[in-house]
């Protein structure tokens, strides 16, 4: 992977490595990405021109690749934020998906199409760095735990197994479509394409084996892409592509295409080359900006002239960057260490992963982590007072000082719902929905018994009533910010103990619902209550043998009609009592004792319901006053009783943030999407408890 060069050090350029065209009624929203991904404009752009197209709310998405890789912390965070859809996704590699581009290829989400003639490339992530040994034993740990993410990203998708992964890693494994479709890449090896794609640079810059160059020659010189016509403007405007001169329509002539052999060869003398002329650069200049040469050198989308360009850049610069006590500054896969170093101490801070012992950024504030974020990537900041600082490390393309606190702000969230006290996941239904639109359930007694088929007749189809108990998704949420002067007070409980507390508040509130459900009583689709006389589910009793013998009973001779209009017996077997805290005792005691409570000592009588079923105490049931006393019975825990169903199954809430006007920091975004509703009644019994 091609760790990226400091934003300012490259020469601007007017083309975009991405085209965004928002959805219509016929097309889906497609992404195209024809470049370096991360050359010029960052992956927050990019996310943000996809969030204002419709991103989050497409149902349908195609994307197209056609590109030599670039950026390894921008492709990721694309690759995260694109994992993390719930929209269905169609890629497609219509020249060249290679280093971080093949890695965008391979969404845990999406289906790969690939042409015969295209080609897929994977390899190790590449960088450089000076400074003693030390320095470099830790660039290569980095780079090892940069080539960790690509393994699980590769293994993910082709089942292969780590060792697998690596051993395809290391030689550059160059595959065309049915190559990587017989290695599990693709999952569909489309007809080759006669149409030629267009890389928004010269082939030439992007450091491309030359025998690839020439098999890419007819995309490079501005074919269009074979994408279906979106008749939806882009939302991100790319410099326009050359004309094409007239051509005659004929088949071009068949050439076989280079061994993986040859690419490989071609690819390493060509990268010798270039960083050969890199350094004979530097060494004119005095061997002075080490650093910048390591990042020229590291990454292979710089090349000479460009490297020429920065060079005089950083020897005309004014402002000296700071740099780490040990004086080391080591640029990698991500512009520099300098953001993973960060991002450590922090999570260290929070409690969330160990001190690194050798970070030069332990014990800094979060004042003196988002200067960091700055000038230790070349940003004067200098002439900047501290709020004007703070809001330049939210928004500078090569700060991604933000992005590391969302990431802290998001494992407080999860760590508050994993620790939430809820009991309601114990004995519900979990289930999901692909839409907010209003879905119904099939019961338990929907399907009393199966008809016979007699020898070559036909079988008959099911007809299921419209009589199913309705449910439909609801989104809950709240924003909190975090100011910049929250990051100035180093005030570390803004960014963890309020999305703690809101992952606490988020299953919460699933559980406010469920018990709601169960208090509340609502009416089923037969016009009677979920706790109804005619639904032989509710009785009434004090806590005892007796009465919770007589709710067993009921739910264990729960019945059905079959078509012949007879009765079934379902026999549903009661797993847990559910009881006010006020009778948790009272319920353990009854149902644990190896005896009758009350017998006399010895006296022989045995308990018929010891352990029958687990007692979970529930605190709402308990009313406001905490004299509440009914108590209930449900089935096993996926029985047909109460669905809590969550959006595609993401039963975890979501944590977003967005740069606002009205407001001295970002705004943080926490939701979720559930829906909850009573399934069957004969799964569950009440007792009033009196």
């Amino acid at each position: 992977m091609s760790p990226k060069a400091a934003a300012h050090a490259v020469a601007a350029s007017d083309e975009r490595w991405y085209q965004i065209y928002a959805a219509t009624d016929s097309h889906p929203l497609e992404i195209t990405i024809y470049g370096v991904i991360g050359w010029d404009v960052s992956a927050q752009q990019f996310i943000n021109d996809a969030k204002a197209s419709g991103l989050f709310e497409a149902k349908n998405i195609a994307i197209r690749l056609h590109t030599p890789g670039g950026d390894v912390m921008d492709g990721f965070a694309i690759f995260n934020i694109l994992s993390g859809l719930s929209a269905k996704i169609d890629i497609y590699v219509d020249g060249m998906a290679a280093s971080m581009g093949s890695v965008l290829a391979c969404l845990p989400n999406g289906t790969l199409h690939m042409p015969e003639n295209a080609w897929l490339m994977i390899h190790k992530p590449w960088g450089g760095s000076v400074g003693d040994a030390d320095d470099l034993r830790d660039y290569a740990e980095f780079l090892d735990r940069n080539e960790a993410m690509l393994l699980k990203a590769y293994t993910g998708k082709t089942g292969k197994s780590e060792e697998e992964i690596k051993a395809m890693l290391k030689p550059d494994t160059w595959l065309n479509g049915a190559e990587a479709k017989e290695q599990g890449f693709v999952d569909h090896v489309i007809a080759p394409l006669k149409a030629a794609a267009l890389l928004t640079h010269r082939t030439e810059e992007l450091n491309m084996p030359k025998a690839l160059q020439s098999l890419m020659g007819a995309r490079a010189e501005g074919g269009q892409p074979p994408a279906t016509p979106n008749a939806a403007a882009p939302v991100v405007p790319a410099a326009p592509a050359p004309t094409p001169a007239p051509v005659a329509q004929q088949s071009a002539p068949v050439t076989a295409p280079p061994s993986a052999a040859d690419l490989q060869a071609q690819f390493k003398a060509q990268e010798q080359g270039r960083q050969a002329e890199i350094r004979d650069l530097f060494a004119l200049a005095g061997n002075r900006h080490l650093d910048l040469m390591a990042t020229c050198l590291g990454n292979l989308d710089t090349t000479p002239a460009q490297a020429r360009a920065s060079l005089l850049e950083a020897m005309g610069r004014d402002t000296t960057p700071s740099t780490p006590a040990n004086g080391a500054h080591i640029h990698a896969g991500n512009g520099n260490i300098v953001g993973d170093s960060i991002a450590a101490s922090i999570m260290a801070r929070a409690g969330f992963a160990n001190a690194e012992a050798d970070n030069n950024y332990n014990h800094m504030t979060l004042r003196e982590l988002a200067r960091a974020s700055l000038a230790d990537r070349g940003v004067g900041v200098a002439s900047y007072n501290p709020m004007q600082m703070v809001g330049m490390s939210f928004t500078h393309t090569s700060s991604d000082f933000g992005n590391i606190l969302l990431d802290v702000a998001h494992k407080a969230l999860l760590q508050g719902w994993e620790e939430a006290e809820e009991t309601f996941q114990l004995w519900t239904k979990r289930g999901q929905l692909s839409d907010f639109k209003t879905s119904k359930r099939v019961g338990m007694g929907e399907f009393p018994s199966l008809r016979q088929v007699r020898e070559g007749a036909e079988y008959k189809h099911i007809t299921v009533g419209d009589t199913g108990e309705q449910i439909q998704l609801a989104t809950y949420g709240e924003l909190f910010g975090i100011t910049r002067q929250a990051i100035i007070n180093d005030d570390l409980g803004a960014l963890i103990d309020i999305p703690m507390k809101m992952g606490m508040a988020a299953k919460a509130t699933i559980g406010d619902l469920v018990y709601a459900v169960l208090m509340d009583n609502p009416k089923l689709s037969d016009g009677k209550a979920l706790f109804h006389a005619d639904h032989k589910n509710t009785t009434t009793g004090a806590l005892s043998i007796e009465s919770l013998d007589a709710a067993r009973a009921m739910m264990r001779t729960q019945r059905t009609m079959t078509e012949g209009g007879k009765a079934r017996s379902l026999n549903i077997r009661p797993a847990y009592v559910l009881t006010p805290v006020s009778l948790e005792s009272k319920a353990k005691q009854i149902i644990g004792s190896a005896s009758v409570p009350g017998a006399e000592t010895n006296s022989g009588i045995e308990n018929p319901l010891r352990n029958f079923a687990e007692v979970i105490a529930e605190p709402r049931l308990d009313g406001d006053a905490g004299t509440n006393k009914q108590w209930y019975l449900a089935a096993k825990a996926g029985s047909d009783t109460i669905e809590v169903a969550y959006l595609n199954g993401i039963d975890t809430p979501y944590i977003e943030q967005q740069q606002g006007f009205t407001s001295d920091g970002i705004a943080t975004k926490v939701r979720i999407d559930a829906g909850v509703a009573p399934l069957d009644y004969r799964g569950l019994a009440r007792s009033t408890g009196v």
